[in-house]
């Protein structure tokens, strides 16, 4: 399992899970503003132009679409290009490799003041007792410690 602890600027923290990094992905995801393709997407020039109905490297597509063709003409058409909106900037795409789950990391520290991601049952329980942001904030050790209860990992008190 995997659990986040999420400071907002107003209210208590509180606390969620994931079951692995695919359903943390998916939950961020559909919880954002943004769509899943701003967050994070991998796709070409030529797959840019063709979703706008364009066909790569013509005059037509040039005269409408200048900035993705310099893409196209800078790093091939069929080259790999990264879009992470909260990591790189409002529909900014580069060829160097950004990883989905950074890009939705991004993604959840824009909505909130502060997070905690503890990647499995041992670092949750262990950030109990070790973890000062939590140990110092009752309702984020309180949060935390209700996910554990609730997922059977730790017992609750009678």
């Amino acid at each position: 399992m995997i659990y986040v602890v999420e400071f907002p600027q107003q209210g208590k923290p509180h606390a969620w899970f994931a079951f692995e990094k695919e359903d943390l992905l998916h939950k961020i995801y559909v919880t954002d503003t943004r769509k899943e393709w701003e967050i994070f997407d991998v796709v070409t020039a030529r797959e840019l132009l063709e979703l706008l109905g364009k066909v790569a490297d013509t005059t037509d597509a040039r005269d409408e679409f200048p900035a993705i063709c310099s893409l196209g003409d800078e790093h091939g058409w069929d080259a790999p290009l990264y879009r992470a909106d909260y990591l790189l900037g409002d529909g900014v795409f580069q060829t160097e490799a950004v990883s989905e789950t950074d890009a939705c990391v991004a993604a959840l520290a824009r909505r909130t003041q502060s997070y905690k991601i503890y990647w499995s049952d041992s670092q949750a329980t262990a950030a109990l007792e070790s973890d000062p942001v939590i140990i110092d904030d009752y309702w984020a050790k309180d949060a935390l410690r209700g996910q554990l209860v609730a997922l059977e990992i730790l017992e609750g008190i009678e």
